[in-house]
This record gives structure tokens, sequence and C-alpha cells, in this order.
């Protein structure tokens, strides 16, 4: 899995935290520094640079959400793996 990015990017900071906070491995590339990853972009974003851009085994994602990146990374049949079950709920009250 490929991610094209650049640098000063908040919403490639939040997806690689999202990847990596659900185990995916992936190689990452800076359109700014790469002209190849840069014309990619431009490849498949109607001619925008538009970032981040995923390509999972061959489906290319602009802009995607975590949540549409491990469908198509499931979808590809890339192994996902399970996440831990969190000790705690957010928004849950426990009484006493």
């Amino acid at each position: 899995m490929v991610v094209y990015r650049r640098g000063g990017c908040a919403f490639c900071a939040a997806l690689r935290r999202q990847l990596r906070r659900a185990g995916l491995e992936t190689v990452e590339r800076d359109i700014w520094v790469d002209p190849d990853a840069a014309a990619f972009v431009r490849r498949h974003a109607d001619g925008a640079e538009t970032v981040p851009t995923v390509d999972v085994a061959g489906t290319v994602l602009v802009n995607p959400t975590g949540r549409q990146v491990l469908a198509a990374a499931a979808a590809a049949g890339i192994e996902v793996p399970p996440r831990p079950h969190r000790w705690w709920h957010r928004g849950s009250a426990v009484s006493s």
C-alpha cells in the first residue's frame, strides 16, 4: 500500500496516524520531493495534487478516510490486524 503525501498536510498526518493505529504497513511517497509521485497523483486526481492519495493494490483512493482505506485493504485481501480491545469506553459512565 502506497500513501502519497506532502509535508505539512494535516489530512496526511491524520490518515498516517489512523493507518498506523490499525497496524497497516505503508510506503510513503512525498509528492513535493518525488516528481513521479506527483505525476501519479495528478493522473488520479483530475490534474490536481490532492493528498493524501492511496494506492491499495491497484485501487486508488483520493483523499480517503481511514475507514475507506481499511475497507479497500480488506477487499484486496490485505490482512488488517485485529484492533486490540480497549478497556475504557468513551462517553460511558460507571456508577457505583
